[in-house]
């Protein structure tokens, strides 16, 4: 074949271009020379190696990449098979590598690594020829001489077993010169001679070592390790002298036995030396290490060299090695500090192996030196032993015990960790015993009993973390980086789970943990440790089945272990954290039950039942945590279950040890530790239940001593403690509390002399009154109710209560308040028991706890501190049960109160813990008010409507938090009215049954008015329902659902109450009772839904609540709801502004016909002074809307003549034009006109204020009308506003303007079409003045028709002297215009079709645009119309415009498709003469309606079908991007008109490469529009895989790779099935190697060199390939694309890949005189 014979074919031309390409400026190109030869090497190694010969002569100077051109000839050399290699021609190759790498002094360049790997490669062919000509250049005057031993160990490394029988050769060349090598080359020698070892030790496993290892070859290693270890090891270079060391590592085992014992002295040291230095050389050294103690200690080949006397300095090394490595968790020194470490522990195994005895006394002396890296290293490797070493350390366990002992002590937590983890392992292999065991096991409780706090306390000092002794300087970096890196938490981790491993898996353990592990919970040092001692004791007591009967016996026979007493004071104490580590809480209930036979009989039985209950309460912390008080009720729960346990053992004895064990411990806490409070109580709950009064005094006084009141904890508790005490010993309490009193009576005078002395001492005053206050009211709160009368009276009218008031502190305010509470509670509670009596002196109380909330003058009001808030909130707190006591409160006190807390309303959010309890004590009190204030029914209603009022700034609030807490005080105080009106409380303020009122029902509630006038409840108009109404109903709204739900909740109150309250005899409802109970069922209804469902649709349940409050308001009421309604619309919340507004809309609509005119007009201009006042458009609208409702559904002339009287006001007062946010009234212009009920009369309206305007004037008179009315500017106002609201009117765009301009529609429209040009020729004239209205006046006609792109077009172009804007004006008219008005097209298009003949171009082609878009708006059966409009827009299709050429040419196939068969071939003519047009804007145009045409008829396409074919082709290779994607588009289009099917299918054929080229356009567009084409064609071609192809994602992606790939495969399809058309598409393609852009160059390059190699037509292959081929190789060294330069790259290596062309792979280069004569006949087997 012509393509494969002898040179037709230029293959070393190409190849030399894709050489020369490596070298391209272009990454891409390079990437794709280097690809295409590293794939074309293997097929003819020689020709690219003769090539790249060629061009590397000149070296890396002459050729820019001599790196890749290496890389390439390594690749090359690789391939060659055995009976190609010439010795002669490698020997040229591996010279010309040598050559380049001896040219410069540089060892690392990316060339010189290429020339290396050449020279490897052909080592691997030709070891010695390479090795002879490396060999050349070892000298030790070679600069180069470093490269070419790193060659030699690169072949090492890449072939063992040919390089290892020649080390022989290489040693005795190296080794004369080693001594010479310069310190900068050594590390490369040292290297190299590692690289020979490792490959003798490769080699060792094929083959044994002695065929290699003769004599001269130890000779020469000997030499070597000395030379390594004496010069270069110790060199200054640490580079140097790691690599020796390296090298040493792997020379050690090759070396003579008696050389090695020689060297050790020396040696040894030097590698320790390297442990100075960083993370790496350590690393290496302990390797070495390694490496020359397994040679040393463990070698075949006779006794050890080493004794332990000489290892004992490496050890000594060694030890701070493991403790610098030990524990790196992160960074990048992990992987190398876990090596060093392992390695470490290797090398002590080593030794330990050989010398068991020895090492360990050298680590049990190791660990006995008070320096933390050693001692910590030994820990580390002893604990690493212990397992691996057990038998030969047998008898070392006493030893080892009392080694560890001595560290005990030890505060380094490095080592303790250490420390904690050996005792562990020894505790597995039971080393734990007897005392000892016990101290070991005390040690890990001790280091479990870290609290957090101490654990921040030593992070913050950080003194622990630091060692005390250093080594050397790199292991002091080491060891503060590791040993400082053990957290107290890690280390207290580890200690509980060792404790916890050694009780659960060790059973041998038993015998020293009990009941050992019973003293580790007494002792104050390891409280944090109590929950995991108690873990493990429960574990023993489960897993080791401990009999009863045992325990108590060996408690009781060691004198040294804690009574049960003792255990249970001290656990019941440290139960008070239910939240801390380790499920405290839960680990304690867990013991208790498992010890419960330590303690008498009954408590047993008990325990089992009540101790679940405390369990599922601490069970979930999570769950706990939301409950603020949880530390409040679970202290409470923990004092039961004692008092229970007390009254269930009833053993007198038992109890007062318990007590003494009780006061005892109180050493065990500091003052400041919550437990102590909680010890306090404990005591106090015990004191209660002994009779013995001496013993009670003695305990309450060591009580009070043990206190320390200046702590508010201790303090409350303390109280408490005593309030418990004084419910069975009061007087014994109180003669305590009085004789406190008495040591501080002197206080006051004490307090004044602070202020010039020392204010330390009003701190201490402040306690002492605080803890005094407190005591006195926990003893009356605790206190029987029978005697509490008097002593509450003596301490009120003592006025010593008057005395705490000095109290400044907050913690003694809030205890003074408490105090004072608690007195009210005391008559409360006694009061509940029957005991009833007023509290004296309430008022001063009262005045008292207002004092103490105030902030002090030096803290300002605005000081919102956690404290002060907290004291506000129990000062709140009291004041209610101050309020709720009798006597009944007066109202001068009540205003004074209400002054004081309503402002708390306003407070901030946060802190919520703090403000949350506030606000709710503050709704509370506000409720007790209202519950007893006010003498009847009619007073308190007053009252509450006071309230609320004050309340209703809150209520509104823009902030949702306020929001929330007003709605949630109004619906509680109505709660609270709605029980003093309905639920059997008294109007006159009786509680419970009284014979004032009865009990009603729904049924009866209007019936009330027949009880005696006396006791008339309040009447209904007393609450004012209508204004209550309009201020919560926009809550309903609200964006909070919970303020939602709440204003529902209470509207249905209101309603509720005022169903039950009776109406006034002048009221007039005409809404039936029952009705009204109905829709407050309905309200009900939703109110139970928002309950469950807070989900709901909110505007869903508004609506409901705004149906059932319409029907529930009477006419007054609603009347005032819809006055009021400005407030509602003004909300700050814009949803609850817009509820408003529903509301007065529904309101409105059901019930407007029962408002006169005076309540309309009142209303509306309430509405019209909230659309004024709302700035936000939205809302504005909205309220227009309502004012529309208004006028809709009452009188709508009150309403406009409101509306107009204000816009009137506006015009002569305001700068309408200029108002923010626009005109409020014209926009109520604009509601109107758009309103579908009120439209028509508004007009109407406007038309009689204008005097003589009537609706059905004809529309020019019309527009007179407004230029004459709007020019001449009357003086009357109301004039100007109607003339303002009429042009606004128009502008609306409503309805109505369509019905007064409906009989003369077409008319109008067609004069105001054509006289736009006039209407400018206007504005430049002096009459501007008066054209402007006019337009305003036409611009509002133009809207009033319906389309609003009129206006907009009209005030941006309506001045403006641009053919161009006119134009487009006038389409969007017409477009406007054919949608509004369909039924008016053909009548306005017959008048303007006649126009089309003027002589003035701007009226001509603004008919054409008008003719373009209502043409196809023509109706069914209006042929007779568009035929003549037809033949004008066809004879204007010459026009001398171009713009009225397109335009009737866009207007002929925009032809209703009812009509378009008819004038299809007329069409078709026209667009096909216009694809010819000179005019570029009319081909486009041409070609946008041809496709626009083939989608509407299917008919006459196939008499032009061809001749717009060719057209289209012209036109795809057009410049202009958007007509080459549409040329293709529309080709596409014609596929489906391919009849004649034959005819067509050829121009698909002729147009199929230039669409596959263009499907990798540099234009997304024209790409799509190329894909789509091909997908609309492919059917035509009757090829079911390309259909297949085109499914695939590499058809539609955009990435070059996936491109070519699909190429390669349709190139494939095309030589399959379209053998025949190859020809002609390899023709088209090769034309596109011309194309304009180069990434259509780029396509047909690699598409017909794909199509070339995967073809076998001997005539194709003898008409393209050769010219192809050319092609490929001048463009690619020619062209200046980068895309073109490497596609051609990519199609060279393609092309010569492929099997139609197989002789050039015998081909060599001319001019190469390789000197291979007899290899080129074996060369030509390659095929």
């Amino acid at each position: 074949m012509a393509a494969s014979s002898g040179n037709s074919i230029p293959a070393p031309e190409a190849i030399q271009v894709l050489v020369s390409s490596l070298a391209d400026e272009s990454p891409m190109v390079k990437q794709a020379s280097m690809t295409s030869l590293k794939s074309l090497a293997p097929l003819n190694p020689l020709l690219v190696l003769d090539c790249c010969l060629t061009v590397s002569r000149g070296g890396r100077r002459r050729f820019g990449n001599i790196a890749g051109v290496f890389q390439v000839m390594s690749i090359a050399v690789s391939a060659l098979e055995d009976s190609e290699v010439d010795t002669v021609y490698m020997d040229k190759l591996a010279k010309l590598a040598t050559a380049e790498i001896i040219s410069s002094k540089e060892i690392k360049a990316d060339w010189q690594r290429a020339a290396s790997s050449l020279l490897v490669a052909i080592g691997s062919h030709l070891p010695d020829l390479m090795m002879e000509e490396l060999f050349l250049h070892i000298s030790a005057q070679n600069s180069a001489l470093p490269a070419m031993v790193q060659i030699l160990a690169d072949f090492a490394i890449s072939d063992a077993l040919q390089f290892t029988p020649r080390l022989k050769g290489v040693l005795s060349r190296v080794l004369p010169i080693l001594g010479n090598v310069r310190d900068q080359h050594r590390p490369i020698f040292a290297n190299a001679f590692k690289c020979w070892c490792q490959a003798c030790w490769q080699y060792s496993v094929e083959f044994p070592l002695s065929s290699i290892l003769d004599s001269d070859v130890t000779s020469f290693l000997n030499s070597a390790f000395e030379l390594l270890l004496q010069n270069w090891a110790t060199s200054r270079d640490l580079k140097v002298r790691t690599s020796a060391v390296e090298a040493l590592g792997q020379l050690v085992g090759l070396v003579t036995r008696t050389l090695l014992k020689a060297v050790l002295p020396k040696f040894v040291p030097t590698i320790l030396e390297l442990y100075k230095r960083d993370h790496n050389t350590a690393f290496l050294a302990t390797c070495s290490l390694h490496n020359l103690l397994n040679a040393s200690l463990l070698s075949e080949k006779g006794s050890t060299l080493l004794y332990f006397e000489d290892l004992t300095v490496v050890l000594s090394t060694l030890l701070p090695v493991v403790c610098s490595y030990t524990d790196i968790k992160q960074g990048t020194y992990f992987s190398v500090g876990l090596k060093t470490y392992n390695e470490v522990q290797h090398c002590f195994l080593t030794v330990g192996l050989v010398y068991p005895e020895q090492l360990f006394s050298f680590l049990v002396n190791k660990s006995k030196l008070k320096e933390d890296q050693m001692t910590f290293g030994a820990l580390c490797v002893l604990k690493h032993l212990l397992p691996r070493l057990s038998e030969a350390w047998h008898n070392k366990r006493p030893a080892l015990i009392e080694a560890i002992t001595l560290l005990l002590d030890e505060q380094n937590l490095g080592v303790c960790k250490a420390l904690a983890e050996l005792i562990v392992v020894m505790a597995s292999h039971c080393y734990l015993v007897g005392p000892s065991g016990e101290l070991f096991v005390e040690y890990l409780v001790r280091h479990c009993a870290m609290s957090d706090q101490e654990i921040d306390e030593l992070v913050t000092s950080k003194d622990s973390f630091s060692p005390t002794s250093l080594y050397y300087s790199f292991q002091q970096k080491r060891a503060e980086a590791n040993i400082g890196s053990v957290r107290p938490t890690e280390l207290r981790a580890i200690c509980e789970k060792g404790l916890l491993l050694v009780t659960i898996t060790i059973p041998e353990m038993e015998h020293v943990l009990w009941p050992f592990m019973l003293k580790m919970i007494i002792p104050r040092l390891y409280t944090g440790a109590v929950a995991t001692v108690c873990r493990c004791i429960s574990d023993m007591c489960r897993h080791r089945a401990i009999h009863s009967e045992r325990m108590i016996r060996e408690c009781r026979t060691r004198v040294d272990i804690p009574r049960p007493e003792e255990l249970f004071a001290r656990l019941v104490v440290l139960l008070h954290n239910p939240l801390a580590r380790e499920q405290l809480a839960t680990q304690i209930l867990t013991v208790l039950c498992y010890l419960a036979s330590l303690f008498p009989k009954n408590i047993s039985l008990f325990w089992q039942d009540e101790i679940p209950k405390l369990k599922a309460y601490v069970s979930d912390t999570e769950d706990l945590k939301q409950d603020l008080s949880y530390q409040e009720t679970w202290d409470d729960m923990i004092i039961n279950f004692l008092a229970e346990t007390l009254d269930v053992v009833q053993d007198t004895d038992w109890v007062i040890s318990l007590g003494n064990a009780f006061a005892k411990q109180y050493e065990l806490y500091t003052s400041d530790d919550e437990h102590s409070a909680l010890l306090h109580r404990c005591l106090g709950i015990l004191l209660q239940k002994v009779d013995n009064r001496t013993y009670v005094r003695d305990k309450i006084d060591w009580m009070y001593k043990q206190s320390n009141i200046t702590i508010p904890e201790n303090r409350l508790g303390l109280a408490k403690a005593m309030g418990l005490v004084a419910a069975s010993h009061l007087d014994t309490v109180l003669d305590k509390l009085k004789e406190i009193l008495e040591n501080i009576g002197e206080s006051v005078f004490q307090r004044f002399l602070a202020f010039f002395s020392d204010k330390s001492k009003i701190i201490d005053s402040d306690d002492i009154h605080a803890a005094l206050a407190l005591m006195y009211g926990y003893a009356a709160r605790y206190a029987p109710s029978t005697v509490i009368e008097a002593r509450i009276d003596a301490l009120v009218g003592t006025n010593m209560l008057s005395h705490l008031l000095i109290v400044r502190h907050p913690s003694a305010k809030q205890a003074v308040i408490t105090a004072i509470d608690l007195l009210g509670l005391a008559v409360i509670n006694a009061a509940e028991r029957g005991i009833s009596f007023p509290l004296k002196k309430r008022d001063i109380l009262l005045d008292y706890i207002l004092t103490l909330m105030c902030p002090h003058d030096e803290e300002g009001f605005s000081d919102l501190s956690v404290e002060l808030l907290r004291t506000q909130a129990l000062a709140l707190s009291a004041c209610t049960t101050l309020v709720s006591v009798d006597p009944k409160l007066t109202n001068e006190m009540r205003n004074i109160v209400m002054k004081a807390t309503l402002g708390f309303f306003a407070l901030p959010n946060e802190p919520a813990d703090a403000v949350n309890p506030l606000i709710h004590n503050l709704i509370t009190l506000l409720c007790a008010i209202l519950l007893t204030s006010g003498e009847d029914g009619r007073s308190r209603a007053e009252q509450l409507l006071h309230i609320l009022k004050q309340i209703d700034q809150y209520v509104s609030s823009p902030l949702d938090y306020q929001r929330k807490r007003g709605c949630l005080a109004v619906y509680e105080m109505l709660l609270k009215f709605r029980t003093l009106c309905v639920t059997g409380y008294c109007t006159l303020g009786c509680q419970g049954s009284c014979t004032h009122i009865k009990q009603v029902d729904r049924t009866s509630r209007f019936n009330v008015a027949n009880l005696p006038s006396a006791f008339l409840l309040p009447s209904r108009d007393a609450l004012y329902l209508g204004d209550r109404v309009i201020a919560y109903l926009p809550r309903c709204a609200d964006t909070n659902s919970e303020v939602r739900k709440l204003a529902a909740q209470l509207l249905d109150q209101l309603f509720d109450i005022s169903l039950s309250l009776p109406r006034p005899v002048a009221s007039n409802s005409s809404t039936p009772i029952e009705s009204s109970y109905a829709a407050l069922s309905s309200l009900e209804d939703v109110i139970a839904i928002l309950r469950k469902d807070t989900s709901i649709d909110p505007s869903e349940v508004f609506n409901r609540v705004i149906s059932s409050v319409c029907i529930l308001l009477t006419k007054e009421e609603l009347v005032a709801t819809l006055q009021g309604c400005s407030v509602a619309i003004c909300d700050k919340v814009k949803p609850s502004a817009e509820g408003g507004i529903q509301a007065v809309i529904e309101f409105v609509t059901r019930r407007g016909n029962e408002l006169n005119e005076t309540d309309i007009s009142r209303i509306a201009r309430s509405l019209l002074s909230a659309a004024v006042h709302v700035t936000e458009k939205s809302l504005r609208h909205e309220s227009l809307v309502a004012i529309s409702s208004l006028a809709e559904h009452t009188s709508p002339g009150v309403v406009f003549n409101e509306v107009l009287t204000a816009a009137a006001r506006d015009i002569v007062t305001k700068d309408i034009l200029r108002m923010p946010g626009g005109w409020p009234m014209q926009d109520a212009f604009y509601v109107f006109s758009q309103h579908n009920e009120l439209s028509s009369s508004f007009l109407e309206h406007l038309i009689s204020t204008l005097s003589h305007t009537s609706v059905h004037k004809a529309d020019i008179g019309k527009g007179d009308l407004l230029g004459d009315s709007v020019g001449g500017r009357a003086e009357n106002e109301i004039l100007q506003a109607a003339i303002v609201a009429l042009t606004s009117f128009f502008r609306g765009g409503g309805k109505i303007g369509k019905r007064a301009v409906e009989h003369d529609y077409a008319s109008v429209t067609a004069i105001l079409t054509l006289h736009l040009g006039s209407c400018h020729s206007q504005s430049s004239s002096s009459q501007h003045e008066q054209l402007r209205p006019r337009l305003i006046a036409f611009q509002a006609f133009c809207e009033c028709v319906g389309d609003l792109e009129m206006g907009k077009i009209l005030a941006r172009d309506g001045e403006h002297n641009v053919d161009e804007k006119w134009i487009n004006l006038i389409g969007d008219l017409a477009g406007s215009i054919s949608i509004k008005r369909p039924k008016e097209v053909s009548a306005i298009s017959v008048i303007l079709s006649k126009y089309l003949n003027q002589p003035v171009r701007f009226q001509r082609e603004a008919a054409a645009a008008a003719l373009s878009e209502f043409i196809r708006h023509i109706n069914e059966g209006s042929g007779s119309v568009l035929e003549p409009i037809v033949e004008a827009l066809c004879r204007h299709v010459s026009d001398d415009s171009p713009m009225v050429r397109r335009l009737c040419l866009r207007g002929l196939v925009q032809i209703p498709p009812v009509h378009i068969n008819t004038y299809t071939k007329e069409i078709l003519g026209v667009i096909l003469a216009l694809l010819d047009d000179s005019d570029d804007s009319v081909q486009l145009t041409a070609v946008l309606c041809l496709l626009s045409i083939l989608e509407l008829t299917p008919n006459g396409v196939e008499h032009v079908l061809i001749n717009l074919s060719v057209r289209l082709r012209n036109l795809q290779l057009s410049m202009d991007t958007k007509m080459r994607a549409n040329a293709f588009a529309a080709f596409g289009a014609l596929s489906q008109y391919g009849q004649p099917r034959d005819s067509f299918l050829e121009q698909v054929h002729a147009v199929l490469p230039r669409l596959v080229l263009h499907l990798l356009d540099d234009e997304y567009s024209v790409r799509q529009a190329c894909r789509n084409t091909i997908r609309q064609v492919a059917p035509l071609m009757e090829i079911e895989d390309l259909i297949s192809l085109l499914n695939t994602n590499r058809y539609v992606s955009d990435h070059r790779s996936d491109y070519q790939e699909f190429l390669r495969d349709l190139a494939r399809l095309f030589i399959q099935h379209l053998a025949s058309r190859i020809d002609t598409y390899m023709a088209s393609i090769i034309q596109a190697f011309d194309a304009p852009w180069p990434a259509i160059q780029a396509n047909a390059i690699y598409l017909s060199s794909s199509m070339l190699a995967l073809t076998d037509d001997q005539h194709i292959l003898a008409s393209y390939y050769h010219q192809v081929f050319g092609l490929l190789v001048s463009k690619g060294s020619r062209s200046t694309d980068a895309i073109v330069r490497a596609t051609c790259s990519s199609a060279l290596g393609m092309l010569l890949k492929s099997t139609n062309l197989i002789s050039w792979r015998v081909d060599r280069l001319e001019h190469i005189d390789s000197g291979r004569s007899s290899i080129d006949s074996e060369s030509s087997s390659r095929r």
